[in-house]
């Protein structure tokens, strides 16, 4: 796994991820890890909050649709 290393951040900053690390029962290296990995997770699930409205809306106007598969599986097994 790749290191990363982050320069000239404020004291403050430091102590209060210091602090929030604790209150967690972190580490400040487990703090940092999950604090990026949810930020880097953000636009997935953005996009897949966008999807489930985009289908949520479909289904609104559409109504749902039957499963095509069966009736394919239906028709391959009749030839």
């Amino acid at each position: 796994m790749p290191d990363v290393r982050v320069r000239n951040l404020d004291d403050w900053v430091v102590s209060e991820l210091k602090d929030r690390a604790k209150r967690h029962g972190n580490s400040l290296d487990k703090e940092l890890r999950a604090l990026l990995t949810e930020e880097a997770m953000r636009p997935r699930q953005q996009a897949a909050a966008r999807a489930a409205e985009i289908r949520d809306a479909i289904k609104k106007e559409s109504g749902t649709l039957s499963d095509s598969g069966r009736y394919i599986r239906e028709e391959r097994d009749r030839t």
